[in-house]
Formats: structure tokens, sequence, C-alpha cells
């Protein structure tokens, strides 16, 4: 029977390897959010975002691949993506939907991409408030205003009229990566590394 020494070991090992990946990754100024957007991952990103941008002016290139998460979480990430001096690529892989498609829309549009097989989701936010009638009712105010500032944001950055947006969003809508093209949410398709601009 192991003893919970050995049984530790592997993890221990592991370490190096890991902080030998998040090491390369960041010389290459590479960042992935991958999986839920919380306010753990939020911390993450937008640290690394402020030591990359210390580091130097140049481009910093972030993988997405949620379904999204927490809203003021990926407002963070959008918001500091937009703060800092050197430019950011976004590369859409997987799948970008809700609050993960907010935040790939911090980047200007010509530095807005996507792999071929990458799926994005726009729609309006959700909640599940419980309690008194008067905080539901707060809630509900908010998810109001949190709606109106999601399509306002897919507006300016896609050119679309507001209206068209509001009405896109009342509902799940699901873009194939060259129908996100033609909505305004990605410049171009791109196949390799190379084709980023630096």
């Amino acid at each position: 029977m192991e003893t919970p020494e050995h049984a530790a070991a592997p993890a221990e090992t592991a370490e190096p390897r890991t902080n030998f990946l998040e090491e390369k990754a960041f010389k290459s100024r590479t960042l992935m959010i991958f999986g839920e957007i919380t306010d753990r991952s939020a911390a993450d990103v937008a640290r690394r975002l402020i030591a990359l941008d210390a580091d130097g002016p140049q481009a910093i290139d972030i993988l997405v691949s949620s379904p999204g998460g927490h809203l003021e979480s990926g407002d963070a990430i959008h918001d500091i993506v937009r703060f800092i001096a050197a430019p950011v690529n976004m590369i859409g892989t997987g799948w970008v939907g809700s609050a993960a498609t907010h935040l790939y829309l911090a980047a200007p549009r010509e530095r807005r991409f996507c792999l071929p097989n990458t799926r994005f989701l726009i729609h309006q936010p959700s909640g599940g408030a419980g309690g008194p009638a008067s905080d539901i009712a707060i809630h509900a105010q908010e998810i109001i205003k949190a709606r109106e500032r999601i399509a306002r944001t897919i507006a300016r950055e896609t050119g679309r009229p507001l209206d068209s947006v509001l009405a896109d969003i009342e509902r799940d809508r699901w873009l194939s990566a060259e129908e996100a093209i033609e909505y305004g949410l990605v410049s171009r398709i791109i196949q390799h590394r190379t084709d980023l601009p630096r």
C-alpha cells in the first residue's frame, strides 16, 4: 500500500514541468483563456497581461476557448486588454461564447482572428436571483443594464446597429467562423501562427 508521501510524489514531479510550460508560454508572449471565466482566472490573466506589457511593446497573443462564465470577470479582462499599451491578438479556437465573446471583442477588429473550426455564441445575460421580491426586482434591472451594455459593445465592435444586435441576442445566436466574419466579430480565419501580425 502506498504511503501518503509516495502518493504525493507525482504531483511534486509534475510541478517543474508546469513551471517550464508557463515560462515558455510567457516568453512566447502567449496567454490561454480556456474553460469557465471566473474571478480567479480573470485575476490570473490580468496579472500576466500587466507583466507582459511591462516586459515589452511586442504583440501579445491570447488564445480563447471558453463557454463564458462570470460577466464581470470577463469585463475585467476586456478592460485590461484595452488598458495596456502592447497590442493584443485575440485568437478564437474551439468555441467562444457569452462572456468569452465579450472579452474577445476587447481587441480591435483587425487583431481578432479565429482558427477554422471555431464557433461563436452571443446572447443576453441570464440570472437566477432568489430571495425577497424587492431583491429579485433589483437583479432584474441589473440584468437589463448588462444586456444593453453587452449589446452596445457588440454594436461598437462589429459596426452593426444597436437595435439589430439587441434582437440578435434575445436568444442564443451561434455563428461559425465564416458567419462570425460576416457579422463583424472576426477579421479573418487563420491557419498558422505566422499569419498573425507582429
